[in-house]
């Protein structure tokens, strides 16, 4: 079923961009496998009741993405998929970076990086004050790891011992500009959230088995270790005149390549 969702929500992502000439299909399609697999076999949310209290929590914290959750809650019939084509268009609420509103099953409004692991790391600490076993699962991105932010509230996470967050960062290598390596070196990678009290896991971003085993963490409310998982992805996954390139940060798609690209997904 993840396979199948990954490879619809590349279709949307790709239709939704060129459509409303918005930026970030690079971005978008390098987590489409990490969302797709969540979605279908990691979190317990219910599209029927988005708002239901015991669901897991997402937090889309690379929101630049944002076209890519919104497929990927339309295919899970959190509202109807044909509102997709209204993705960055006047008077819609499919905006270029994720928002709430409007929208049911988006727990937070993000876009300005850095922001999304602190607010996560406050709802796993909710959880555990409320006795509850709901998850919060964070989505970053690497160079959103440049942000002072995001280790603020690593080092919170892990001092407290938040057992039931899960980081996961798409590390696709690629940056606004360049690549993360050139713009500020983020290795030895694991070491950095091991030393603040992490387990980290580093996986092939694409690979839905590994993704759906390192991402289930169980469901107790006690003390335990905060889990990274390092997703090693490749920015514009799935199109191969996208795959590894920058300039796809930025640039949509135009007709032409959007045909181009279709023809390639869910074909490898």
């Amino acid at each position: 079923m993840s396979r199948r969702l990954a490879d619809a929500v590349r279709r949307h992502v790709l239709t939704m961009t060129s459509v409303g000439r918005s930026s970030h299909v690079g971005s978008a399609l390098s987590c489409a496998d990490i969302l797709a697999v969540l979605y279908a076999e990691v979190l317990r949310v219910d599209p029927e009741q988005p708002h239901w209290a015991d669901r897991d929590r997402f937090v889309m914290s690379k929101g630049h993405a944002g076209a890519a959750l919104y497929a990927v809650l339309a295919e899970r019939g959190f509202f109807d998929p044909a509102v997709l084509h209204r993705h960055y268009q006047n008077g819609s609420y499919l905006s270029g970076h994720v928002s709430h509103v409007g929208i049911p099953g988006v727990d937070l409004s993000t876009g300005s990086l850095g922001h999304g692991l602190p607010v996560g790391a406050g709802l796993a600490w909710r959880a555990r004050q409320m006795g509850r076993e709901w998850r919060t699962y964070v989505l970053l991105g690497d160079g959103e790891c440049d942000e002072g932010s995001v280790w603020e509230a690593a080092m919170f996470a892990g001092h407290h011992e938040l057992g039931l967050l899960v980081a996961v960062v798409d590390c696709n290598g690629l940056q606004s500009m360049g690549t993360t390596e050139d713009t500020l070196r983020l290795e030895p990678f694991a070491a950095k959230w091991e030393s603040f009290g992490w387990e980290v896991a580093e996986v092939d971003g694409h690979d839905h088995e590994a993704l759906a085993a390192t991402m289930r963490v169980p469901r107790e409310p006690g003390r335990a270790r905060p889990r990274c998982v390092l997703a090693r992805t490749v920015k514009g996954k799935g199109v191969s005149f996208m795959e590894n390139q920058v300039l796809w940060h930025y640039r949509p798609p135009s007709p032409e390549e959007l045909e181009r690209a279709l023809a390639e997904v869910g074909t490898g």
